[in-house]
């Protein structure tokens, strides 16, 4: 990835604006920032006032949007809640079902599973490393009638930062486009914990003037670099639970690697164009009711993983036999063409696509890795075809929607999937949901196929298909927020305590129930969620806490003669019950069982963050009880969770 090339385009957009006629937005508020209409109830306002925006001239801030890979429309929101303080960390989002280790950049585990969205096709593997990678789904598309800039920024541990940088454009009104970076590098507080990653994201989009030709597209390259420590040896684990104050500046503790470190690259081509063959319109002419859409799907994508050390650690490992290969890393490679035909009228109720796939896909390695090696393939490759359908529609305030695919044969790729959704929304009162999910598919090609210099990490398995069901109901109200998820699945593949793949032949159930309240008086407010699980069978190899638990008292308000500046002050408190947490294997990048420790800790967070105009402040306090609190905190066994950790970082948006 060339990062010079990046901000050389930037800088070449910023000339080139000048070029182009823009229309200048000039705001006047009451408050600050644009609020965003699309208010969703994790994304309302939580301060006692409002916010009122008044744009002069014909730019308003409804015309800043963006669009997710659905086609779901929302507004560049710059507005400050407490929403924004849980989404303020390096992957962005909420992680409230995710347990960071200590340091940004590395990997995370798992307090929870969701399985309301499951692909239709098994990936790569190397889960640990992809919690950060960007999906298809995950893309961003931007429609701006001026240029827009966003800045994020964030300090990393000991030395270095984040920074994630959104530039977007209009070229026309009909032409759209924009560059993103992200990246990090963070050294961590313990040897041998660097991060250095990086993100990058070009999109476009464009329509003609009688709106009959679509398309948008996207190129994304991201890279994800780690030095692994394999965690404290048993020895060091001590040290950090008696506190020794010799031992408080955390590099002096030995970890079980020195020399070892892994890497995982993605790069992804994705394009989406459509035509209109025709299109009817209402009686009064403005609106087309009925119309027929011919399209096109282009996907291609590769990743590659890879594991190396200067020199042998057998001790941790397991003998090691080499062929000295000089390419080791697990290559994959994934290209789809998708052509599918689209029926929009009021005559079917709603919308209808169906599709067809042409696929071709390989994984695995270039050559054998080990002497003692007794795979007889080295890839796992071929061309599959697969055929599905989707249904849209809209009846009063009924919403339905239904996706279904199917890859016949017993190939790789072979399986099935079907989910189906059901929600009613009343005004801005509550929205209710139910959805049932039925997949079929092989597990992901590292657990079927995997080759290592070292013996134990060698292994070809033809698994049986994973079948997960999933009925879920959700609502979204002004009283509560709030889900339940229950899931079956057969031939669940997990990793075991040896580290080797392996097949549960029973049957897993889960439950997850998981609500969201907060309580206000006047500038007060007490933010709970709160997720309840049970296992009910399968609990030998599905592990997860019984409960979860995240509280945040704060204050929030305007401070300063004319309102200048919203504060928004206050504490978190985390908590999840003991239980005996996966552990993390480097050479795999993927979580095993493990039958030894038990974990299950609670953590106090202090914030006080800030917004001035368009700019929001983030100042926090992680981890504030440690220095006087029993040291049982951890990521995974022996991996401690960070300690006392002050953090500092800004959204800046401007709009030129």
């Amino acid at each position: 990835m060339n990062k010079l090339f990046f901000f050389l385009s930037i800088l070449f957009f910023l000339v080139a604006n000048q070029t182009f006629s823009q229309q200048v937005i000039k705001p006047t508020q009451k408050g600050n920032g644009f609020n965003s209409l699309n208010n969703s109830v994790n994304d309302t306002i939580t301060n006692s006032g409002s916010i009122n925006v008044t744009l002069s001239g014909t730019t308003k801030y409804t015309d800043y949007k963006i669009f997710s890979h659905q086609r779901d429309t929302t507004y560049i929101d710059t507005t400050l809640n407490i929403k924004k303080d849980y989404k303020f960390n390096y992957l962005r989002t909420d992680n409230f079902e995710l347990l960071a280790f200590h340091n940004q950049g590395q990997t995370f585990n798992n307090l929870g599973y969701s399985f309301n969205d499951i692909s239709n096709y098994p990936d790569i593997g190397f889960t640990a490393k992809q919690f950060s990678f960007l999906d298809i789904e995950d893309i961003k598309y931007y429609e701006v009638p001026t240029p827009t800039t966003e800045i994020t920024y964030r300090t990393g541990l000991q030395q270095g930062q984040v920074l994630d940088a959104i530039f977007t454009l209009n070229f026309s009104k009909r032409l759209n486009v924009s560059l993103s970076y992200k990246g990090i590098r963070s050294l961590g507080a313990y040897r041998r914990s660097l991060a250095s990653h990086g993100n990058f994201r070009g999109t476009f989009q464009y329509r003609t003037t009688n709106n009959r030709y679509e398309i948008r597209g996207h190129v994304t390259s991201q890279d994800f670099f780690n030095e692994e420590s394999g965690g404290l040896p048993d020895s060091e684990i001590e040290k950090f639970k008696s506190n020794d104050s010799n031992y408080t500046s955390r590099e002096r503790l030995d970890v079980n690697l020195t020399d070892a470190e892994n890497n995982f690259e993605g790069k992804r081509i994705y394009l989406d164009h459509s035509y209109k063959l025709f299109a009817n319109k209402d009686t009064l002419g403005n609106k087309d009711f009925s119309n027929l859409k011919l399209g096109h799907v282009f996907t291609y994508e590769t990743k590659q993983y890879n594991f190396s050390q200067t020199n042998a650690n057998t001790s941790f490992f397991g003998e090691e036999n080499s062929t000295n290969a000089n390419e080791d890393a697990a290559k994959y490679q994934f290209l789809n063409n998708e052509f599918n035909l689209e029926f929009n009228s009021k005559y079917v109720l709603g919308k209808i696509k169906a599709n067809i796939n042409l696929i071709n896909y390989s994984y695995g390695y270039d050559t054998i890795l080990n002497t003692n090696n007794l795979i007889s393939n080295t890839k796992l490759k071929g061309n599959v075809i697969s055929a599905g359908a989707k249904w849209n529609a809209k009846i009063k305030n009924f919403n339905l929607n239904a996706v279904a695919n199917v890859t016949p044969g017993n190939s790789n790729l072979g399986g099935s999937y079907l989910k189906g959704e059901a929600s009613y929304k009343k005004d801005s009162v509550f929205n209710i949901k139910a959805s049932l999910l039925l997949s079929s598919k092989a597990p992901n090609f590292n657990m079927q196929l995997h080759q290592s210099n070292h013996d134990i990490y060698n292994w070809e398995n033809n698994f049986s298909k994973v079948n997960t069901r999933n009925l879920g109901f959700d609502i979204a109200s002004k009283w509560i927020n709030a889900g339940v998820n229950f899931t079956n699945i057969d031939n669940y593949t997990y990793f075991d305590a040896n580290y080797q793949p392996q097949q549960f032949n029973d049957q897993i159930t889960y439950l997850k129930v998981k609500a969201n309240k907060e309580f206000k008086y006047k500038k007060i407010a007490l933010d709970n969620t709160v997720m309840y699980q049970n296992v009910s069978n399968g609990g030998s190899v599905f592990r997860v806490p019984e409960m979860v638990t995240r509280n945040t008292l704060y204050y929030q308000d305007y401070w300063f003669k004319g309102k200048p500046m919203l504060v928004n002050i206050g504490a978190t408190f985390n908590y999840f019950t003991k239980y005996k947490m996966n552990a993390y294997n480097p050479l795999l990048a993927e979580f095993t069982l493990q039958d030894n420790q038990e974990i299950g800790f609670a953590s106090l967070d202090v914030f006080f963050n800030a917004q001035v105009r368009r700019t929001r402040l983030y100042f926090k306090i992680e981890n504030v009880t440690s220095g006087f609190t029993e040291k049982n905190y951890f990521s995974a066994p022996n991996y401690p969770y960070r300690d006392f950790t002050i953090r500092f970082g800004l959204v800046w948006n401007w709009f030129i």
